[in-house]
């Protein structure tokens, strides 16, 4: 259990974090923080460069069993904080406000318990993912020759998730978050006097037949396995300018579907479409894909394990908003474990993920260590 002490030195960790955010890729100073925190742990080994900045913290027991995983994230976002706090962001335009300076606390608050009270049989693992915000870490961790070492039989996340009771915890068997990328589509033909139209190659109506048509190939509706969503989130067709005809244009659209190979299906359908219209208009056309995450799928073993775990402690749980549109980097783990996706709640009215105005609440670290913790006693014992 952890003591009034532990709970307050870790909430001081976590508005430290919260002070200084650092974007994907760029989690040099967030992850010396947290090896500096988890060497008092004497955990067996300290991972550190995983995928880039990943850490990784082994506590082994000595005696052959499961692996058993546990992930946080180490990045924040480009936004700008609005909170008037003490423990605001220090580094403009950046900010914790998706919660993983929490999520990375209740890590830390896992690892004094197993330090403390270590496990009977197999590792626990304390994965400290980057980059999960643009949906690169997860997918360079496990391609990272050092992950063999610490490949798990069963992994397991929680994220914080306004809208639900302050500790109710959504999760459910099977998808809990959707798979999605997005694609930026450059179409480039020749700019023209405004006057003299025809001496161009404008790419205005190759964009405008490109909105609805790109549209079409996803229209949402209920999260079932043939869910398909295409969202237009940014266009530009030439230059804010009324002396010129445009020559060329960017379109970005956000695909989503519930399985990773239907993304792709929808990906190749896209491209096909958008060449298709280039090649109709005489305009060149390049792709790019970006922030593609991975669908995230609960194990129904793992689930159950989860809910088991829930159920001893007296936690509220249930399926309540999942699954979700919205994608996670959290899938890949999946891939080759066991993994269960946990939402925790901090209260139906919190404040929203990525706004400006969303911090943490401190109180939750103890929930969501003590839902850890349980997991890893019921899979792995106490010796």
């Amino acid at each position: 259990m952890l003591t009034n002490s532990d709970l307050n030195e870790l909430v001081a960790f976590r508005r430290e974090l919260h002070r200084a955010p650092e974007l994907s890729g760029e989690e040099v100073e967030t992850a010396r923080r947290v090896a500096a925190a988890l060497t008092p742990l004497a955990p067996t080994r300290i991972l550190t460069g995983l995928g880039g900045h990943g850490v990784a913290a082994v506590f082994d027991s000595g005696t052959p069993g499961p692996k058993v995983m546990f992930r946080a994230e180490l990045d924040a976002l480009p936004i700008t904080e609005t909170n008037d706090i003490d423990w605001a962001s220090q580094i403009p335009g950046k900010s914790h406000v998706c919660g993983h300076d929490g999520h990375m606390t209740m890590l830390l608050a896992l690892g004094r318990l197993v330090s403390r009270q270590p496990v009977a049989k197999g590792r626990v693992v304390l994965m400290f993912q980057p980059a999960e915000e643009d949906g690169s870490g997860a997918r360079a961790v496990v391609s990272d020759p050092a992950y063999q070492e610490i490949k798990p039989d069963w992994a397991f996340a929680i994220h914080i998730e306004p809208g639900r009771p302050f500790g109710y915890v959504a999760t459910c068997p099977g998808l809990i978050n959707c798979a999605s990328l997005g694609l930026k589509i450059t179409l480039s033909g020749k700019t023209a006097h405004a006057a003299d139209p025809e001496d161009g190659i404008s790419p205005a109506l190759a964009v405008a037949e490109l909105i609805p048509a790109l549209k079409a190939l996803g229209g949402g509706g209920a999260l079932e396995d043939g869910f398909r969503l295409v969202t237009i989130t940014h266009v530009r067709v030439g230059e804010p300018t009324f002396g010129v005809a445009p020559g060329d244009a960017v379109l970005h659209a956000t695909l989503r579907t519930t399985r990773d190979d239907a993304l792709n299906l929808l990906l190749g359908e896209a491209r096909a479409l958008a060449t298709r219209v280039a090649n109709e208009s005489g305009l060149g056309i390049a792709f790019e894909v970006v922030d593609h995450f991975a669908a995230s799928i609960n194990d129904p073993q793992a689930h159950a394990v989860a809910a088991a775990a829930m159920n001893a402690l007296g936690v509220p749980h249930g399926d309540a908003g999942v699954p979700m549109r919205a994608s996670e980097d959290f899938g890949v783990f999946g891939w080759d474990a066991r993994a269960a996706m946990l939402c925790l709640g901090p209260g139906e009215k919190y404040a929203a993920l990525h706004n400006p105005d969303y911090d943490f609440p401190d109180d939750l670290i103890p929930v969501g260590s003590a839902i850890f913790e349980r997991i890893a006693r019921d899979l792995l014992g106490s010796a």
